[in-house]
Order: C-alpha cells, then sequence, then structure tokens
C-alpha cells in the first residue's frame, strides 16, 4: 500500500512538472503568435496549436486532481480517520 502511495506521490510531482512546463509552451506560443500578428504574418496554425496546447493542459490539469484523490484513498487506507468518542458510558 505504501509503495502505491509512493509511486502516486512520484507521478504528483510528474504531473506538476507537465503542468509548469505546458503553462512555459502556451506562453511561448502567444508570444510567438502576437510577433507574427504584428509582421502579418497568417497566425491560424499558431493559434490551432494554442488551443491544442490548452486542451492538453485541460487534461493534464483532469489527471492531476485523479493522482490527488488517489493519494488521499491511500492515505486513509493507511490511517483511517479516529472513531468519534461516545462520550461516557452509562451503567
Amino acid at each position: 500500500m505504501t509503495a502505491d502511495l509512493d509511486q502516486e506521490r512520484h507521478h504528483l510531482i510528474q504531473a506538476d512538472r507537465h503542468l509548469t512546463e505546458g503553462e512555459q509552451r502556451i506562453t511561448a506560443q502567444l508570444v510567438l503568435i502576437e510577433r507574427l500578428g504584428h509582421q502579418g504574418s497568417d497566425t491560424t496554425r499558431a493559434e490551432e496549436l494554442l488551443r491544442l496546447l490548452e486542451d492538453t493542459m485541460a487534461l493534464w490539469q483532469d489527471h492531476r486532481q485523479l493522482i490527488l484523490e488517489a493519494i488521499t484513498r491511500y492515505e486513509q487506507a493507511i490511517s483511517p480517520p479516529p472513531q468519534a468518542d461516545p462520550g461516557p458510558a452509562v451503567l
């Protein structure tokens, strides 16, 4: 069980790295589109790529959320929440 939790934590690190890199790619693509636009070039293909990058980011964000949910499940399985105190026993 802890091996699975460790693996999910590793996946979370990878997902965060992918999201950071994806944000950088989107920023670079926006800069490119702006530059092409100022030069009077056709930006259609660059804009299509931007939409693809944004769609990919949304999928990666969904995947990251699934990883977080898996981590929560594994953590709860390892240490279940404490039971409520029933109070003093009545004799």
